[in-house]
């Protein structure tokens, strides 16, 4: 057996949804990346949340029982930072519509801070519970008036104990809308997260560990890095099976005990005693009528699950399954996902 932490030198985190969920640590995450990294392999942690600085992500951490140093964070805000000082003359202003911790990091980079849209040459965005209407009034005038406009990340939401919250890319959508522009992305799916923490760690073979199909995983994939999906935060098992190719994952795992699982067991192929099958658009799930009582007993859910993608994918995907199930047991299992059998 061959498991990713015995086969990928470098794994690299996501953060909300993957190892934590606000301020509590999902189950067994802080002894699963302990465990791979007693093994020898190396672990970066790589945030969309630009609204905290590598050392509040640390703190963070660490007060969640992570044994994380600042060396292994990348994050969007720092990317940001990076795109601007590429852009602007050291000492141009910028605008901030977000945390201190994102104004830090424009100034790290020899960049000013501008109080009003007629200092700005430029305006960098990310993730702050405090951002109001004359923040986003303020910033709507600058890029209206030709400031570069840079967004930390643009991710729709953020995963809360209390559920899916509003996140920056829910306020970018808000300029987007009043401004008739865009703005240059730092985070994921970009590429800048992914070379960076690769850089760092010194990696030849790295593995990206995320919740989010459309950033962790669709970002893996530009560069060429496998990828790990775990079902914990953002993305479900019906975004999963409707996903795109350039955003579907190498490895499917319920949570992070998957990083001591069987690399083969993680691939999301056709699963025994498990079988898909297609009649016109609907793709049934049914357990292998061979199957002993034992192997049905023990059938597990997600790997009904990596059947059912196998078997959609390989039909081109890319939009929602219609399902449907022989049988309690496949009944249970896609009620187990979240999934709706159609009868």
């Amino acid at each position: 057996m061959t498991a990713p932490r015995e086969r990928y030198d470098a794994l690299l985190f996501d953060l909300d949804g993957t190892l934590f969920r606000g301020g509590t640590a999902l189950p067994g995450a802080p002894e699963a990346l302990a465990e791979a990294a007693g093994l020898g392999c190396r672990i970066g942690y790589l945030t969309n949340n630009g609204s905290r600085n590598a050392g509040q992500v640390v703190e963070h951490l660490r007060a969640l029982g992570f044994a994380a140093d600042e060396s292994e964070v990348v994050t969007s805000g720092q990317a940001a930072a990076r795109l601007l000082a590429d852009r602007l003359k050291p000492g141009d202003a910028v605008l901030v519509v977000g945390s201190k911790a994102l104004a830090g990091e424009v100034t790290s980079v020899g960049l000013t801070i501008a109080d009003r849209a007629e200092q700005a040459g430029a305006v960098v965005q990310g993730h702050s519970p405090d951002t109001g209407w004359r923040d986003l009034a303020e910033a709507c005038l600058a890029i209206r008036a030709g400031a570069v406009w840079v967004a930390t990340n643009v991710d729709a939401t953020l995963p809360d104990e209390r559920g899916e919250l509003p996140g920056n890319g829910s306020m970018v959508a808000a300029l987007v809308t009043a401004t008739e522009s865009e703005p240059l992305v730092a985070g994921k799916p970009e590429a800048a997260l992914f070379d960076e923490a690769v850089r760092r760690a010194g990696a030849q073979r790295p593995l990206m560990v995320g919740d989010r199909l459309e950033t962790d995983i669709a970002g893996a994939n530009a560069v060429r890095m496998p990828s790990l999906l775990v079902l914990t935060g953002v993305s479900d098992a019906a975004a999963l099976l409707a996903a795109p190719e350039a955003h579907r994952p190498t490895y499917l795992g319920a949570d992070l005990t998957a990083l001591r699982t069987d690399l083969d067991r993680l691939r999301p192929t056709a699963r025994p005693p498990w079988r898909a099958s297609r009649a016109g658009d609907e793709l049934r799930l049914e357990l292998d009528p061979d199957a002993g009582p034992g192997l049905a007993e023990a059938a597990d859910p997600i790997d009904a699950l990596r059947t059912l993608c196998a078997a959609h994918w390989a039909e081109g995907g890319g939009r929602p399954a219609r399902l449907t199930a022989a049988g309690p047991t496949s009944v249970a299992a896609l009620h187990t996902l979240g999934l709706t059998a159609d009868r």
